[in-house]
């Protein structure tokens, strides 16, 4: 259910339609925009007379709202949301680049990637304190002791912090460290753990599940918003077909489908989209033309050494280069860039 308030609609008005809807069983969701309030209506009966919102004082409009997502989609916000983190904005004009190891392994190597990252324009850092590895002998991380390393480098080179919760018990932790939790292709329908995230105001960025539809992808980010938290962020990180020649399939056609079903950001991630290093640049700056709001890159002082991903990460130089090349494109479609040093 979706009730669009008239532009000057008193608070009085607004708050009639919201005890309608809380009366006919809605738990209601308010967003103010610019011009209008629109209230989302989530549960509720289905057997009422739209006509009855459609006259209320104060309305604009009224509509019953049939995708299993309500507060994901565009209907909801219209204008779209812009996600923002101290300064930063995600999903406004700036396109927002988010860069580092996979897994966190030391300090020299966190110190060089915030080094590099900063220097070339990107605004977060990423690093895996926890790694959730396909085998349970690989490396699985710093834990604490990796968030520390990594705010630190982070403030020393005024970077905000990105970094995956694995479950609802390391969320205190993330919180303490880090700016934006991420929420993994494993964990994308944990929905416990989504449940969890939606209580808490930090920003989550979502990534799709490797064999997550986009509407399955909605549908959890559903599960944050009707928590309360409408500080979500997509990722496009890649999905699994049939194709062997890279790691995943980076589907860049969900970038333009997600702007049009939902108002909420989203990135993409080309390094897990694809395993190699050597196409990552290409679809990045496929991404960005395809609409992006963002990138999310694995970047690697010694990426052959690297205790995870390496074959996916690029080398300081590449990403450096790959910087130039994505502020032309930023240019080229319409979006702010950053400065780049010559």
């Amino acid at each position: 259910m979706l009730v669009v308030m008239q532009q000057g609609a008193t608070e009085e008005q607004i708050e009639h339609v919201i005890d309608r809807l809380v009366d006919l069983g809605f738990d209601v969701h308010r967003s103010t925009g610019v011009i209008h309030t629109v209230l989302g209506g989530v549960g509720g009966k289905y057997d009422f007379d739209l006509a009855v919102f459609q006259v209320m004082d104060g309305v604009k409009e009224a509509h019953r709202i049939v995708s299993p997502y309500k507060l994901a989609s565009r209907a909801f916000r219209p204008g779209g949301t812009i996600v923002r983190v101290g300064s930063l904005a995600i999903g406004g004009d700036a396109v927002v680049v988010m860069a580092g190891p996979c897994s966190l392994e030391n300090r020299d190597q966190i110190e060089q990637c915030a080094e590099v990252a900063a220097r070339t324009g990107a605004r977060v850092i990423r690093g895996g304190a926890f790694k959730p590895s396909s085998s349970p002998y690989e490396f699985q991380g710093l834990g604490a002791e990796g968030l520390q390393m990594l705010r630190a480098a982070a403030d020393r080179h005024g970077l905000l912090v990105v970094s995956e919760v694995m479950d609802q018990t390391q969320i205190p932790l993330l919180a303490e460290y880090v700016d934006i939790v991420q929420v993994g292709a494993r964990n994308m329908q944990n929905l416990n753990l989504l449940r969890e995230l939606g209580k808490q105001s930090k920003p989550v960025l979502l990534k799709r599940g490797i064999a997550a539809s986009i509407e399955e992808l909605l549908l959890s980010a559903e599960y944050i918003l009707a928590g309360g938290n409408y500080n979500v962020i997509l990722c496009e990180r890649g999905i699994r077909t049939f194709e062997t020649q890279t790691r995943y399939t980076l589907d860049l056609s969900a970038i333009p489908v997600v702007k049009k079903l939902s108002h909420l950001p989203i990135i993409a991630d080309p390094s897990h989209g694809t395993g190699r290093r050597d196409i990552v640049a290409p679809m990045a700056r496929a991404a960005l033309a395809a609409g992006a709001d963002g990138l999310m890159i694995e970047v690697h002082p010694d990426p052959d050494r690297a205790l995870s991903d390496g074959a996916q990460s690029m080398r300081p130089e590449q990403f450096e280069e790959l910087m130039h090349q994505l502020q032309a494109v930023a240019l080229a479609v319409g979006r702010a860039s950053w400065p780049v040093p010559l």
